[in-house]
């Protein structure tokens, strides 16, 4: 394997895809970025020089066109970031079919189909996946059926590819992170401001709601968790094979059962 390799990014133009997208190019390697809006891509294929392929991975054709992209610029591919993803909410009784079927799709049945049109070209070159996941894909929360259930599914989709493709040199990795900075949190956030009537900056203090129990009670910067991709891409990570990284701040070695020993849960606001 060269030291310069080719990379294709799924939701590359914000959050986790354009971090892992400016650190793979500042380590020299070719990078294609895709997503659905072709506008963040454009501005991110400016800056860094990423290839940009505005594409829905859900659709075979677009999924085929991707990996055909990757080769007909740079004659090879070496690894898939698997990034692309949906949040939809609701209990098993609440939810919708048409949001069912669209975090499926999103979220599970793009990355099979971009794993299969780039299979053998990652064989060649004896390449990596890394899967972005979810500690949704670990632990649950109330009304997250949707997402919780794809999350999980790409797992151990990826941990198949590592089962299946070892043999022939192919490492396949998943990363799970908890709450972190991206255009997709920030919409989650400011709902749950509106929601919950939160004080001062909606957004920001939606954050600091949801991660004070954190053991780093903080959320994520999309640069922590491309590291972390970085990584798990490269040779340094040789022996590592259907692993699941968490990068969340702690939040899955937490016992939910003793947090009340270390935190004093108080009303958001007084009713009365």
């Amino acid at each position: 394997m060269t030291d310069k390799r080719v990379f294709i990014v799924t939701g590359g133009g914000t959050g986790i895809g354009a971090a892992t997208v400016r650190l793979l190019r500042e380590g020299g390697h070719q990078v294609v970025a895709s997503g659905r809006r072709s506008e963040p891509l454009r501005r991110l294929e400016e800056e860094t020089g990423a290839l940009a392929y505005p594409s829905d991975v859900g659709d075979p054709e677009a999924a085929d066109g991707l990996v055909r992209a990757a080769l007909d610029a740079h004659g090879r591919l070496d690894g898939l970031v698997l990034n692309a993803g949906i949040g939809r909410g609701g209990a098993v009784g609440d939810l919708s079919l048409e949001d069912w079927d669209e975090v499926m799709r999103t979220n599970v049945t793009g990355p099979l189909l971009l794993l299969r049109a780039a299979i053998p070209h990652l064989v060649q070159a004896r390449g990596a996946v890394v899967a972005v996941a979810s500690v949704a894909a670990l632990r649950n929360g109330t009304a997250n059926a949707p997402y919780a259930t794809s999350k999980a599914a790409l797992l151990q989709l990826c941990r198949s590819v590592a089962v299946d493709y070892g043999r022939q040199g192919v490492r396949a990795n998943i990363v799970c992170p908890s709450w972190v900075k991206s255009e997709m949190a920030d919409r989650r956030m400011a709902r749950f401001a509106a929601e919950a009537d939160l004080p001062g900056d909606g957004v920001g203090t939606a954050y600091e709601e949801v991660t004070r129990v954190l053991p780093l009670g903080r959320p994520g910067e999309p640069r922590e968790i491309a590291e972390a991709i970085g990584w798990l891409l490269s040779p340094a990570a040789s022996f590592v094979n259907g692993a699941v990284l968490t990068v969340d701040g702690g939040a899955t070695a937490l016992d939910p059962g003793a947090l009340a020993f270390d935190f004093h849960v108080a009303p958001r606001r007084d009713d009365d």
